[in-house]
């Protein structure tokens, strides 16, 4: 072979090998080994669907003490459908922050618990006898605020609130108001919960993917739009004025014609926001959850970079001992008094707010997909 043909074959397979190497893809992601069909099976077998059923068998029982109340307005049945109405609203605390799936899909939490109350709204609907609790405008009028106003907050006394019920010329059309409420509130859990025993588990666990409409993706964002709007703001920022550039508001806190409830409520949902981060179910075992899945892709606080989850779990304890050092229930009481504690709390708040919106999603590779009002 001529020292020429010699040399033109070697040129041809330098060109084939650098054309090779051209062509060769570039590595992808890394996919971590992170089960995510293993947390979502234990969110929805070992969380969701046994705190719905707790859930409803308390909001069953309330609806029976509203009927007893409806079919005879005494002290006795007013104060078995309070008692009722405080248990039910506790437990709601441990559900509400399931905004995802069929609870979504209803807008569960806007039948149940917008407040404050709208008192003229209620007033007028109760006159018109005609509302029709199925539009936006309505929310205000329903659900457990309302009730907390029709049978705390009309009078001084148990007598004075009885006669609204007794003597009053429109006692008949306030007694049928409190029945439709309960009605309503019955009829939009149960279809939440109707699906949940039935095709939304199984859909739930199925959709295993990364993208907007996977579980994960509605899981988180329902998670932290509930702890960012209904904790840390509804609770805590708007009355106490930090939301509003410090126009406070102790008329909007939770519960306010009852009072004595407020800090029970915000200890609750705040407790459940933690055990669900945990993956905690209801006798306190743990399994897959958020903090195991950062804790499998060695996510790190973005300030600190230091474990994520840790950070996260920290930052809970932090507000729990926030909330503990509130020195009464009453936080209508509360911001008129001792402001600054409510401050305290929020600014807790908002610093998990910040991890678990900022650097657990980001971490996790999924996008807030609720509307974004403040900075974080």
């Amino acid at each position: 072979m001529s020292v020429k043909n010699l040399g033109l074959i070697l040129g041809f397979l330098v060109v084939i090998a650098a054309c090779s190497k051209n062509q060769k893809s570039e590595p992808g992601p890394v996919e971590h080994s992170i089960d995510r069909q293993a947390m979502l099976i234990n969110y929805a077998d070992n969380i969701v669907v046994p705190s719905y059923t707790a859930f409803k068998g308390n909001l069953d029982f309330m609806v029976k003490k509203g009927d007893a109340f409806n079919a005879n307005p005494t002290k006795i049945t007013l104060t078995e459908f309070r008692e009722a109405w405080v248990n039910t609203y506790i437990s709601w605390q441990k559900v509400e922050l399931f905004e995802f799936g069929s609870a979504d899909k209803f807008v569960l939490r806007s039948y149940f618990n917008v407040y404050p109350a709208n008192e003229a709204l209620i007033n007028a609907n109760i006159l018109a006898a005609n509302a029709n609790f199925d539009l936006p405008s309505t929310y205000t009028s329903q659900g457990f605020p309302a009730l907390d106003y029709l049978i705390n907050g009309l009078g001084a006394n148990d007598e004075a609130i009885l006669s609204y019920y007794t003597t009053a010329p429109d006692a008949t059309k306030r007694l049928a108001y409190i029945k439709k409420i309960t009605a309503q509130m019955n009829t939009v859990f149960n279809q939440v919960y109707t699906e949940w025993k039935s095709n939304q588990r199984d859909t739930f666990v199925s959709k295993v993917g990364m993208d907007a409409s996977s579980s994960t993706s509605t899981m988180v964002n329902g998670f932290v739009r509930n702890y960012e709007r209904s904790i840390r703001s509804g609770k805590f920022g708007i009355p106490s004025g930090t939301m509003f550039n410090g126009t406070v508001s102790p008329e909007k806190v939770e519960a306010f014609y009852k009072k004595d409830i407020s800090l029970t409520l915000a200890k609750t949902a705040h407790q459940a926001a933690t055990d669900f981060f945990n993956g905690k179910n209801n006798v306190g075992i743990e399994g897959p959850s958020f903090k195991t899945y950062l804790n499998a892709l060695s996510a790190t606080d973005s300030k600190t970079k230091g474990s994520l989850s840790l950070a996260i779990t920290d930052q809970f304890a932090l507000t729990e001992q926030k909330l503990n050092v509130l020195p009464t229930e009453n936080l209508n009481e509360l911001v008129k008094t001792q402001n600054e504690l409510m401050i305290n709390v929020y600014s807790e708040l908002q610093k998990t707010v910040r991890l678990i919106k900022v650097d657990m999603t980001s971490a996790m590779s999924i996008t807030i997909t609720y509307t974004d009002n403040d900075g974080d």
